[in-house]
C-alpha cells in the first residue's frame, strides 16, 4: 500500500510559479488528503482529519485501490515527464531548467544532476544575482526574477549540501555494514564501534532495505539473519 504520509496535490506547480505572487495560487500538499476523484469526500486538514483519511483508506477497500491507483499514475507522470526533458548544456539555460522543474521534483533532479551543480554553475547564478541586486534602475520584472533566483539558489544550496551528506551516510554505512558482516567477534566489534560512533540511523536504514530486499527475494534465513542484527545494532544504539 502507498505511504499515507504523503498527499500529492491535484494541481502541479514548477518552481517558478510556486513563487508567483498573483492569485489564485495552485498549492502542493504535504498532508494526507490528495482525492481528485472526490471519492472521500470535501478535503479535509488537521490530524484528526488525516487519522479519518488513514482509517477510511484501510477500511474501504474501493478507496484504498483508487488511491494507489492515483498514486502510480502520478508516479509514472512525473517519470515520463522527467524522461522527456532535455537537460541543457550551460549554466544559463540550467538556470532556467530548474526554474521551471515541477517543486516535486526539484530534489530529484538535483540528485540526477548533481555533478552538474558546480562552482562554475553557482557563480553564474551568484553573478546574475549581483547584476539584479545592483541593478542602477530596477523593474517590476527584475524584482520579481531577484526573487526567483535568490530562492532557487537557497533550494539549490540547501540540496545539493543534503544529497552530499546522503551519500557520504551512504558510503559509510556500507562500510560499516561490511565490517559487521565480516566480524568474528561481533560483540567486541559493535561495542568499538558504539566508541567511534559508527552505529546511526543511516546504518539501520541500509539494514532495513537488506531485510526488504531478502524477504523480497524469498531469501528467509537472509532476512531473519539481518532482522537479528539490526536487533543487535539497536540495543547497542541505546547503550
Amino acid at each position: 500500500m502507498a505511504a499515507l504520509s504523503i498527499g500529492i496535490a491535484a494541481t502541479t506547480i514548477n518552481f517558478r510559479t510556486s513563487l508567483a505572487p498573483k492569485p489564485p495560487r495552485p498549492r502542493i500538499s504535504c498532508s494526507i488528503g490528495w482525492d481528485p476523484e472526490g471519492i472521500l469526500g470535501p478535503p479535509q486538514t488537521g490530524h484528526i482529519a488525516r487519522r479519518e483519511f488513514k482509517r477510511r483508506l484501510e477500511s474501504d477497500a474501493e478507496a484504498r485501490e483508487a488511491y494507489e491507483r492515483q498514486v502510480r499514475e502520478e508516479k509514472e507522470r512525473r517519470r515520463a515527464l522527467r524522461q522527456s526533458r532535455i537537460v541543457p548544456d550551460t549554466p544559463k539555460e540550467l538556470i532556467e531548467y530548474f526554474l521551471d522543474t515541477e517543486a516535486q521534483e526539484i530534489e530529484v533532479e538535483i540528485a540526477r544532476l548533481r555533478p552538474r551543480l558546480n562552482q562554475d554553475f553557482f557563480a553564474h547564478l551568484q553573478f546574475d544575482l549581483g547584476q539584479l541586486r545592483f541593478a542602477v534602475s530596477k523593474t517590476q520584472d527584475m524584482e520579481d526574477r531577484l526573487i526567483e533566483l535568490e530562492a532557487l539558489q537557497k533550494a539549490l544550496l540547501e540540496g545539493t549540501e543534503a544529497y552530499d551528506k546522503l551519500q557520504a551516510d551512504l558510503i559509510t554505512s556500507k562500510e560499516s555494514l561490511t565490517k559487521i558482516l565480516t566480524s568474528k567477534d561481533l560483540k567486541a566489534t559493535l561495542l568499538d564501534m558504539v566508541e567511534r560512533n559508527e552505529l546511526n540511523r543511516s546504518l539501520l536504514t541500509l539494514l532495513d532495505e537488506n531485510i526488504a530486499n531478502a524477504h523480497k527475494g524469498n531469501q528467509k534465513q537472509a532476512a531473519e539473519f539481518m532482522e537479528k542484527l539490526r536487533g543487535a545494532v539497536l540495543r547497542y544504539m541505546t547503550v
